[in-house]
């Protein structure tokens, strides 16, 4: 019979084989759910593998999809290196987002392109702000801050569906819970003509190389994680565990809020009572899928664009339910928790 033995140490190999063998595994159950809904296989991962890559504005699209994925991830990656669990990078990315369109509403017909800088910054401290009340309380209180960041997302939303319903609704909007649509002067730069891509990817592979370093070749980032995986050891060593929550919750905080800041003021061109899209929560997938790595959360984000625009596509094409693409990224996750096993353990045949 087969029986799991610990490994003497972590196996580097497997590290690096999960998460591509949580993604075979992920597809195989997804052939399963195909033939289980009367639907061809073969078309539906077509739609959700193939689709998004065919031509150059569908990889345009997914760079789109990635772009706040990434950037959320980034930040989130720095939390959980730290031991500091946020769960609430949605409420952060969302608070991003208003602060952002607080700013590109007060543009009007004399105001130049200069206003994108302070759209940017407006959502970076929103997001800041945000984050900081839950490092407050956990710093003040001791308040768990998986339950803090998890509540205050929903406290966001309802400052968000405020806003949209009441001081900032679009009178000529129909009735719809949203802004006025932003000035031409107010949008983020696109780098080509046709195409949604904005100078957010730009921005958000400056992240990976500003994290990159940040945590792997400076002496802050170095306490960072020593705070985390040893916080006896960091406390020795004259490392300040309260600066190293404040520090992770406001980067992660301020990289969802800029996230937030580039979807109203790219491709959504407004804020509406939709901007919640799920990304804060994707990320967490995101982020451990690319093993907390910048550079992996790179291949990570692209990966879980996918499903978003697979799933959209398979719903209008093929007549299955939205919520499809929440189910493969759960598979995601799960497959890559079980598989995870093999990078402690290994599996030996015993009679």
């Amino acid at each position: 019979m087969l029986k799991l033995e610990a490994r003497p140490q972590p196996s580097k190999l497997w590290s690096l084989a999960s998460p591509v063998l949580a993604l075979l595994v992920t597809v195989l159950i997804g052939v399963v759910l195909f033939v289980a809904l009367d639907k061809d296989p073969v078309s539906g991962l077509q739609m959700f593998f193939w689709e998004p890559i065919r031509s150059a504005y569908a990889l345009g699209e997914l760079t789109v999809k990635a772009t706040p994925l990434l950037l959320i991830a980034l930040g989130l990656a720095v939390c959980f290196r730290s031991n500091v669990w946020n769960i609430g990078a949605e409420g952060q990315y969302v608070l991003g987002a208003i602060a952002a369109s607080g700013v590109a509403l007060l543009a009007d017909k004399t105001t130049g392109s200069w206003i994108v800088v302070p759209i940017i910054l407006a959502g970076v401290l929103g997001g800041m702000f945000w984050a900081a009340i839950t490092a407050w309380l956990r710093d003040r209180f001791n308040a768990n801050e998986i339950l803090v960041s998890l509540m205050l997302v929903y406290v966001a939303v309802q400052v968000l569906s405020y806003m949209v319903s009441g001081p900032w609704k679009d009178p000529q909007g129909y009735n719809f819970p949203q802004t006025k649509t932003f000035d031409l002067v107010t949008r983020i730069p696109r780098l080509f003509d046709g195409s949604r891509v904005s100078i957010g990817v730009f921005l958000a592979l400056i992240g990976v190389v500003g994290i990159w370093i940040f945590l792997f070749r400076t002496r802050a980032g170095f306490a960072q994680q020593v705070g985390g995986l040893a916080p006896a050891a960091a406390r020795y060593a004259g490392f300040s565990s309260r600066r190293a929550l404040w520090v992770a919750l406001l980067v992660s905080g301020g990289m969802a809020g800029l996230a937030g800041a580039l979807e109203v003021a790219g491709p959504i061109g407004q804020l509406t009572s939709y901007v919640p899209a799920g990304y804060g929560f994707a990320a967490i997938i995101v982020a451990f899928v690319g093993r907390l790595h910048p550079v992996g959360m790179v291949f990570s984000a692209l990966l879980m664009s996918m499903f978003y625009i697979g799933g959209e596509l398979a719903q209008s094409r093929l007549g299955l339910p939205k919520s499809l693409t929440g189910v493969f990224q759960g598979l995601l996750l799960f497959t890559l928790l079980a598989c995870d096993t093999l990078v402690n353990y290994r599996l030996k045949w015993k009679k």
